[in-house]
């Protein structure tokens, strides 16, 4: 069974609409020409690497957008499985332990459970990209210079998300019939940030060995 919208919508807090870029926008021709090469067979090393003459940031902020769209998606599709009660802290296996921290109410890194992780991500997330003077989509607007920190902190936390849902909710994957194109996002996914050097590869130990088996 594919990946399926409508699956997604158990819980009114998991899925938001997707982030939408303009038509007739630069960043709206670069997506087009990012799903191409999605499309086309494209090695996916081959197809995350900076087309000649396009602007780097310009290329991150697509990307961004888009991992965060399907990352939303994937972690929809589960959700009824990531609860509460199964998963009270948010972590990936025993070893590593992820704690919420952001301007607002957490001003400290604070242990809460991975539904309520990934309900503050997506929403934090989502903020940020619909902030114009972070994402700029006007045409002759630049970018911040911090654009890239923000985005490396959007990436490590999208990451995250992966670790959380392989090592603990790989049956439910399965289950879905969405193994297949879990693997192919996680894989594209990784190819990027490593691509750009976007998560520091302590971030990436986690998942170390699958990577190794799927992604090499």
């Amino acid at each position: 069974m594919a990946l399926c919208l409508n699956q997604v919508f158990n819980k009114d807090k998991t899925f938001r609409p997707r982030k939408k870029f303009e038509p007739g926008t630069q960043r709206f021709e670069l997506y087009k020409k990012a799903q191409a090469s999605l499309k086309s067979g494209l090695d996916l090393k081959t197809v995350v690497q900076l087309p000649p003459g396009e602007n780097i940031n310009d290329w991150i902020a697509v990307h961004v957008v888009d991992f965060f769209n399907r990352i939303n998606l994937i972690y929809g599709t589960m959700s009824e499985f990531c609860t509460e009660r199964s998963c009270p802290i948010m972590c990936g296996g025993l070893k590593y332990e992820y704690r919420w921290q952001d301007d607002n109410k957490y001003k400290r890194p604070t242990k809460v459970s991975a539904p309520l992780y990934m309900n503050m991500l997506m929403e934090w997330i989502e903020t940020l990209i619909n902030n114009e003077d972070i994402f700029p989509t006007r045409m002759g607007v630049p970018f911040p210079k911090n654009f890239q920190q923000v985005c490396n902190k959007i990436l490590t936390r999208l990451f995250r998300v992966f670790v959380h849902v392989y090592i603990h909710h790989f049956d439910a994957i399965i289950s879905v019939g969405a193994e297949a194109h879990v693997n192919t996002c996680y894989k594209h996914f990784y190819y990027f940030i490593t691509e750009f050097s976007l998560v520091d590869h302590r971030e990436l130990e986690p998942l170390k060995e699958m990577t190794e088996r799927i992604c090499h």
